[in-house]
């Protein structure tokens, strides 16, 4: 079964990695490094500059990872070798003592042609934890870092995991008790791109807002996994980082953080997925009632406003619908009845969840028709980021940026702005050579199965945006690569 698989992993492999365009580097020109030295080039970051993708790292991932590109780059003027902890095969997950712990790669399952869906790979990863790496490493990218894990001891410790080790720094830390940052700085890089943060609001968004907002808590102990971070905090870390990362006298490359709006995860279900004909839309309306009859009473009786009783009222037309959700920031009613739950429908400020695409529109219960998920049961907190989340992981987005725009012009480093880019990537698109990238799901080519990293093909881009910014600050001459030679998703 498992040769079954690679063989089938190979051939579609090589339909997804043929290259749709062979402009090769003209390494004829002299490519200089400026005032830049690119001899021993370090990166710091979390899964997106270790090359995650498809839910997962696997080999060619790491292979195609944006510093992995720009080390390539950077050989033609002046750069050394780059040493990355990679994985042991293309399956990707990881294993613990035999016990999984990470799931397998994401591919495109076309067994229903009208519908094809993400689907891992039926086989066992083959990369155990406890095979420690000898490093040092150029790639300190770990997946599931958030900005201060980076600065954490034991972070890469077997005997604090699950609770505060991570797998993959167990498996490249210098030793068990060493911080990444440590790690990075022990040695002494010429040239270093940090890209830290996303984590830092990411969980609390990808879970739906099911976390708690840390701010005014400076203590990163007591956060848990889907918290957000303290901006104080978040700026108190990233200026740790840079003064480690420059105490050798380094230049770098600092990026901000994009939006999360941006990212297919969030952008690919929407809000009113709901589609009815008239004779359906009257009977689910007449179901619904009772519940506006309710709205009423508490608008007469000032409970709410006329604007909150118009917010919840629930109606149903021939055509797309707005499904139905629940939201914590409506007024409580249960004094006025109960059973009176918090409900709405969507509008186009809330982000409906790639992940809740596989249960919308199905039966909560299979021996009640009326439970259709987004109709009569209303979908749950970690199913649906609510507007007011949007705002609130926005707001703090904006803070952090903003942190590391003032620290990256205080150190004197080079600044990418990942924010624009992948705005642009969301709202045209971006050309290269032939060709169009977009943040359509699974075809735009931008990003992987998960819906939240890129694919080979995106770090290509994110790449050259750290090479062009690179290249203004420090007066290189570095060439970008041809994102059309990088793959894009999979098929099965």
């Amino acid at each position: 079964m498992k040769k079954t698989l690679y063989i089938l992993i190979s051939a579609t492999a090589f339909f997804a990695c043929e290259p749709e365009f062979k402009n090769p580097v003209d390494e004829n020109n002299a490519y200089t490094s400026g005032d830049a030295d690119f001899s021993n080039y370090v990166s710091v970051g979390n899964s997106l500059t270790a090359g995650y993708a498809d839910g997962t790292l696997y080999l060619q991932g790491q292979q195609n990872s944006y510093p992995n590109i720009m080390a390539g780059q950077f050989s033609l003027a002046g750069g050394g070798s780059f040493n990355q902890p990679l994985v042991n095969d293309n399956t990707g997950g990881l294993v613990l003592s035999g016990q999984q712990v990470a799931s397998t790669r994401m591919v495109l399952d076309y067994t229903d042609p009208a519908n094809p869906a993400p689907v891992n790979l039926e086989d066992t990863p083959t990369t155990e934890v406890t095979n420690i790496l000898e490093g040092p490493f150029n790639n300190m990218g770990v997946p599931g870092a958030k900005s201060y894990h980076l600065v954490a001891n034991g972070y890469g410790n077997i005997a604090n995991f699950p609770a505060a080790a991570n797998p993959y720094f167990v498996r490249m830390a210098s030793t068990p008790d060493a911080s990444v940052l440590e790690d990075a700085v022990s040695q002494s890089p010429s040239f270093f791109t940090l890209w830290i943060g996303n984590n830092d609001i990411l969980g609390y968004a990808t879970s739906g807002g099911t976390g708690v907002n840390q701010t005014g808590n400076l203590n990163p102990a007591t956060y848990g996994g889907n918290d957000i971070t303290d901006p104080n905090v978040f700026a108190n870390v990233y200026n740790s980082l840079l003064q480690g990362l420059t105490g050798n006298s380094a230049k770098g490359a600092v990026a901000n953080l994009p939006n999360v709006t941006a990212i297919p995860f969030f952008t690919t279900v929407p809000y009113n997925a709901i589609p009815m004909d008239a004779a359906t839309a009257a009977q689910v309306n007449q179901a619904y009632a009772q519940y506006n009859g309710g709205l009423q009473l508490a608008y007469a009786g000032g409970l709410i406003s006329a604007e909150e009783l118009a917010q919840r009222t629930i109606q149903f037309g021939e055509g797309q619908n707005p499904i139905v959700i629940l939201d914590e920031t409506l007024t409580d009613l249960s004094a006025l009845n109960p059973a009176f739950q918090n409900l709405r429908q969507a509008t186009g400020a809330d982000l409906i969840l790639l992940t809740t695409r596989s249960v919308l529109g199905t039966l909560a219960d299979p021996n009640n028709p009326s439970s259709v998920i987004g109709v009569g049961v209303p979908l749950n907190d970690s199913q649906v980021l609510i507007e007011a989340e949007v705002e609130e992981i926005t707001n703090i987005q904006q803070m952090y940026n903003n942190t590391i725009r003032a620290l990256a012009d205080q150190y004197d480093l080079a600044f990418v702005d990942m924010e624009s880019m992948l705005n642009k990537l969301s709202e045209e698109g971006i050309v290269f050579n032939g060709g169009t990238v977009t943040n359509t799901y699974a075809s735009g080519g931008g990003f992987s199965l998960d819906g939240v990293h890129p694919t080979s093909r995106g770090y290509a881009i994110i790449a050259n945006s750290f090479i062009e910014s690179i290249n203004t600050k420090y007066n290189a001459t570095i060439p970008v690569v041809e994102p059309g030679n990088y793959p894009t998703v999979f098929i099965k």
